[in-house]
């Protein structure tokens, strides 16, 4: 397996993933998505709530507020071997929250009792306040997985496609499939048309231009083992973290395989 990283910022990357089947490029995005634990508030103990949500509302809109979780101090609830799925420090957190209006209520507001827990953006909305109305609550987040709730969903817009292989040949420099290509990556030079190395992987195999071109000169293709990659993390993790935890998280299934196997 080869990793060829093209993008890497906080929240997002763009790398070639190469030597791997399909069936594991598509394991590390479902496990981006479903199988990296994650932080998200559960319960919410309301205290004073004079705004114009219900109380429902407010545990919904907090529920999705993305936190930034540390997966080496904390476990998922129902694996907590401290309290069995009880609930204590070592699988929850609390976030308190206390506003007086006239004013927009933040998730900068969440006073978290963990510091290194706290929301992954400051300035999501999440109420307004009018003179006079109150919010007093109590949140408590756990750990879980996106494949219970999407409240836990660590990765957000994974995906990838197989590497594209473009072939000219006999080109007549008709300029055709040039003008049909919706991505603009194909040029003409001299007597034929050609595609620039760091451009083919813009292509998202349409095929547009193979079809209008009359004398098929161009062939479109695609490598069965090597895929581009593109993923966003809601700020539970950062991009790189997201997708090694991802990684691992294969890893621990596969050895769990190896050794349920070796007892047979």
């Amino acid at each position: 397996m080869e990793v060829d990283i093209l993008e890497l910022s906080e929240r997002s990357a763009k790398f070639i993933l190469s030597n791997v089947s399909t069936a594991f490029a598509n394991s590390i995005r479902r496990a981006m998505i479903a199988d990296v634990p994650t932080l998200a508030i559960e319960y919410v103990n309301l205290y004073d709530n004079t705004s114009v949500l219900y109380d429902e509302q407010l545990g919904l809109r907090l529920s999705l507020i993305p936190l930034i979780t540390d997966i080496e101090t904390y476990v998922p609830q129902a694996e907590c071997d401290v309290c069995g799925g009880e609930g204590c420090p070592a699988c929850e957190v609390s976030l308190t929250l206390s506003a007086e209006g006239p004013a927009t209520v933040y998730s900068r507001d969440l006073i978290s009792s963990d510091p290194k827990i706290q929301p992954a953006d400051p300035n999501i909305p999440i109420v307004e306040l009018k003179k006079g109305q109150k919010l007093v609550l109590e949140a408590i987040a756990h750990m879980g997985y996106g494949r219970d709730s999407v409240k836990w969903q660590a990765g957000v817009a994974c995906g990838y496609k197989n590497i594209p292989i473009i072939t000219i040949e006999n080109c007549d420099a008709c300029g055709q499939c040039a003008a049909e290509c919706p991505k603009g990556i194909i040029r003409l030079e001299g007597t034929e048309a050609r595609i620039a190395g760091d451009d083919v992987i813009k292509c998202f195999l349409c095929r547009l231009c193979e079809k209008v071109c009359d004398i098929h000169a161009i062939k479109i293709n695609f490598n069965e083992e090597a895929f581009v990659f593109t993923m966003e993390s809601d700020g539970s993790y950062t991009a790189k973290d997201l997708a090694l935890n991802a990684a691992n998280v294969i890893k621990g299934k596969a050895e769990e395989i190896l050794h349920i196997l070796d007892q047979l």
